[in-house]
């Protein structure tokens, strides 16, 4: 047996195996899915697939790098030595030798095609990209243009509004005639210009990648074609979350061999507010209604008491999309207490009371040992002010310190002043 396939479960095996056509990978939490998603790219190349003809979708840079260290540890030195040329040279014909597999977010492989391809709609090669500051700042131009006051609505607001528009297709003329009330008939007056001004700028905003290349693929039989022939296995992670337009660039992508590999649990998915729609993984079934199931239900992380726990909180959702039996080899372990707290400040000290208790009864238990999942950052602050009274250290991950904001900072410098002047 190939090494690849060592030490997977009996579901994880067959998905890995799949041969040819269509399938989806329902996978829980804690599954396994990144392995089997690696591991059924290495066995492609291992089964003699060129690697240039397969291409891996994921929805962040982080989890697209991850995956290309996994695929390259997974193969063998012999089979890398023919690749390693073109893992320094993007620019190397894939038809003179073997290279790596295609890995990469939405956006970056949208940009990879526009790029070359983009000509044929009008798109020159060298556009540039306008990230979320550059938008924000060209409708704040029109808004004062228009006389549109900033404080009335948030720019943000109307690029968001924007983005849901393009993600649902819905062009700048449909949706001035879609427009009601005051809101929606500003965002019609300003989505229009904000075009025309991204055109004339010859940019492309995040939404467009996606967009263009979608129009692209549909416009274009002779650049459809070019890709049909390039690349053969289709295989995109977290399916749950992908919105319309990126459902149709995979149905585009994948319409000649069927081969389209699609990995996810609508469960998880928690996108919606930028145009993820859970539809996407029945209507997979329905456009590809000979596809193979996999239900990977094994999980390697958790407990079963938060496994049952998690299962009883998304049941009610059973009607809207499937849901996975999960289980585990874990054991029960310890059941989930629930603490109704009265405020904010009374949930941080209960959390502040729970940490020192089990630091002080539990023999070798650290601060380390525990960790607080919170909705928005403002409500580190309950957390940070009791943590410090009752003398616990703390870090924050992917924030600052409330005491250490720079807002915050100022206004402790101004009430230390006027405290010293009286």
């Amino acid at each position: 047996m190939s090494h690849l396939l060592e030490g997977l479960n009996d579901i994880q095996l067959k998905a890995v195996t799949h041969g040819d056509g269509p399938m989806m990978v329902l996978a829980g939490a804690g599954s396994g899915k990144t392995s089997v998603l690696t591991r059924r790219i290495a066995w492609l190349i291992e089964q003699g697939v060129d690697p240039s003809s397969i291409v891996a979708i994921t929805f962040t840079n982080k989890a697209a790098g991850e995956m290309k260290q996994r695929v390259h540890h997974l193969l063998s030195p012999d089979e890398l030595s023919s690749q390693k040329s073109n893992l320094n040279n993007p620019s190397s014909s894939a038809g003179t030798q073997k290279s790596f597999p295609v890995m990469g977010t939405f956006h970056a492989l949208c940009v990879r095609m526009l790029r070359k391809n983009g000509h044929h709609i009008g798109i020159p090669n060298n556009f540039s990209i306008y990230d979320e500051t550059d938008a924000n700042a060209l409708i704040k131009q029109i808004m004062k243009k228009r006389d549109i006051s900033i404080k009335k609505i948030n720019p943000k607001a109307i690029k968001a509004a924007i983005s849901q528009t393009k993600n649902e297709l819905i062009t700048p003329q449909e949706y001035v005639s879609l427009a009601r009330g005051y809101f929606q008939e500003t965002v019609a007056k300003i989505y229009p210009e904000y075009q025309a001004l991204l055109r004339e700028n010859q940019a492309l905003d995040f939404d467009d990648l996606l967009v263009m290349t979608l129009e692209l693929l549909t416009t274009s039989e002779q650049v459809r074609s070019y890709y049909h022939q390039n690349w053969q296995y289709l295989l995109v992670d977290e399916y749950q979350d992908t919105n319309k337009v990126q459902y149709g660039l995979t149905k585009l992508l994948a319409e000649h061999t069927r081969n389209i590999a699609v990995v996810g649990d609508a469960s998880q998915s928690i996108y919606a507010f930028r145009g993820a729609d859970l539809r996407n993984v029945t209507q997979f079934m329905s456009d590809y209604a000979d596809a193979t199931v996999y239900n990977l239900e094994q999980n390697y992380r958790s407990t079963q008491n938060i496994l049952r726990t998690a299962t009883d909180i998304i049941k009610p959702n059973k009607g809207s999309h499937p849901i996975l039996d999960l289980w585990t080899q874990q054991g029960e372990g310890e059941r989930i207490s629930l603490y109704e707290a009265a405020s904010g400040d009374d949930e941080a000290k209960f959390v502040a009371e729970q940490i020192s208790s089990g630091v002080n009864a539990t023999e070798g238990a650290q601060f380390t040992d525990f960790a607080i999942l919170y909705r928005t950052n403002s409500q580190s602050r309950s957390f940070e002010e009791s943590f410090i009274r009752a003398g616990i250290p703390y870090q924050i991950i992917g924030g600052v310190k409330f005491y250490e904001r720079r807002e915050i900072k100022d206004l402790i410098a101004y009430l230390r002043l006027i405290y010293n002047e009286v």
